[in-house]
């Protein structure tokens, strides 16, 4: 009976196509598709040779192509003059329907939501990422760097080291403990472990969604084996983020039953509390929602959000960066001269105006974030300047080629952090890691504050050695930069 109503959905989707095909669509150059299926059957493959399968359209047509994916029109860009259009501008900054298949956690918090619901939000949520709250938060996430540091200690004596779980448990500990104002205990940490590896799951039930055009109703995916095993993650990741908000709650109702009041003075600043001073992302959301602003469901999306932006995205990039460094001994002891030169034989933390001086570790984090940018596609709504194209037609950026692209890269392959020494030679819009435009990421300087911070303590410490090379990477499709197997370098104890 399933098959049949599988069926029956797919048939009636495929007439719908035909007879609302656009012309003007078609005129845009594309691989050949199947008569009314389109290019569906041309993405049920496995999500390695899908990640690798885009690469080859992105080089047989140089500019754009267009796909047809089930009821989906979709634009594939990599061409910065074309992206520069989508992303600038507030009139066309709704997310595309990819988003749609992480809509069950995500919700509409600020990655997902559209029109005066994303304003509000992003208004509400901009002053956590202020600069003087980024340095109140400073000695919170190198407390967590000295931890990461002496927890890389146990694989001195290992020929190799998976960083992952390294990365992963700094990176959570971090915005736990800064944007969310909550420290990690040991059970904590052991559910985050849960966490992170239903992060990772739930985005490869997303993909292996969005493959499958009959999976797309709502009211047939939940009755699929997936749709059952992502309730079971769902779940997960409820309790996860339910604790932590908890958690934050309880610890100022014991201070003080008033401690949203007394958050702030009246000129909106943060005040001290408890002995330090911290205005956490969720203490925003907290005083909001006692001022009628937001609910507890919008308090849970926006959490989600930004625990899921907040360490993932920057154990990526921290792994990423330490495995090019590696391989690069260079450009390692580039770095490690300049913090010798901030620190000299000092072991003190640093401060803000020694993150400043760090300039060619900035230049190295620019560098990886090129080539292995942290989420490889974005999608939006919108319309192509260069074609009749109607309303609503899906417009897929590629950041991955676009930040390999020969025609603004010089060996656009290849490590090279100098190429940020000096001004920019490729265009505006052919290098965006943090997306461009009004939804750029509101985690910017954060991110790079963290990274900066998590980097010197390794190479003050620790010697970066090759074992996983950039070649021997194979990536897998996800919302995600994934890759299949686990990257590795060895580390070796620097003489102090």
């Amino acid at each position: 009976m399933l098959l049949f109503l599988e069926c029956f959905v797919v048939l009636l989707m495929a007439l719908y196509w035909a007879t609302t095909c656009n012309k003007e669509f078609d005129k845009i150059p594309g691989p050949p598709g199947f008569f009314l299926l389109h290019n569906t059957l041309d993405f049920l493959m496995d999500p390695v040779k899908m990640f690798y399968y885009f690469r080859k359209l992105c080089n047989q047509y140089k500019r754009l192509f267009r796909l047809k994916i089930g009821p989906v029109k979709v634009i594939i860009l990599h061409n910065p003059e074309d992206i520069e259009t989508v992303v600038t501008g507030t009139t066309y900054n709704t997310k595309g329907f990819v988003y749609d298949f992480i809509e069950p956690w995500l919700k509409e918090g600020l990655l997902t939501s559209k029109g005066s619901k994303w304003h509000q939000r992003r208004k509400l949520l901009t002053p956590a990422f202020h600069l003087n709250v980024l340095t109140n938060f400073k000695s919170a996430i190198e407390e967590n760097c000295q931890k990461f540091v002496e927890n890389l200690k146990r694989e001195i004596s290992s020929p190799k080291t998976d960083i992952a779980p390294y990365v992963n448990d700094f990176a959570l500990n971090s915005i736990c403990e800064t944007a969310m104002g909550t420290r990690l205990d040991e059970e904590d940490n052991s559910f985050g472990k849960m966490y992170k590896n239903a992060i990772y799951e739930l985005g490869q039930f997303a993909v292996y969604r969005a493959q499958r055009i009959w999976m797309y109703p709502n009211f047939i995916f939940k009755f699929t084996s997936i749709g059952q095993k992502q309730e079971n993650i769902l779940k997960i990741l409820t309790s996860f983020r339910d604790r932590v908000i908890e958690n934050r709650r309880n610890y100022y109702n014991n201070v003080n039953n008033n401690f949203v009041e007394d958050l702030y003075d009246k000129d909106n600043n943060e005040v001290e509390f408890g002995g330090k001073k911290r205005m956490a992302l969720l203490d925003l959301l907290l005083k909001a929602e006692k001022d009628g602003v937001i609910d507890a469901k919008g308090i849970g999306e926006e959490v989600d959000t930004f625990m899921f932006g907040g360490h993932d995205t920057s154990a990526n990039t921290l792994q990423f960066t330490m495995m090019l460094l590696a391989n690069n001994e260079y450009a390692q002891e580039k770095v490690v001269k300049e913090c010798n030169d901030i620190f000299g034989s000092s072991d003190r933390s640093a401060t803000m105006a020694d993150l400043a001086q760090m300039k060619y570790l900035e230049c190295c984090i620019k560098e990886s974030l090129r080539l292995f940018p942290p989420l490889p596609v974005i999608t939006r709504k919108n319309e192509n300047r260069n074609y009749e194209i109607p309303a609503g037609t899906e417009c897929a950026i590629l950041i991955f080629d676009l930040h390999r692209s020969a025609d603004q890269f010089i060996e656009p392959h290849s490590f090279q952090p100098e190429r940020f020494q000096t001004e920019p030679t490729w265009h505006p819009y052919a290098y965006i890691p943090f997306s461009a435009g009004p939804r750029r990421c509101i985690g910017q300087k954060f991110a790079m504050m963290e990274l900066k911070l998590a980097l010197s303590a390794v190479l003050r410490r620790y010697r970066l050695l090759p074992v996983t090379k950039p070649n021997d990477i194979i990536f897998v499709t996800d919302y995600v930069l994934r890759v299949k197997e686990p990257i590795y370098v060895k580390l070796e104890e620097r003489c102090i």
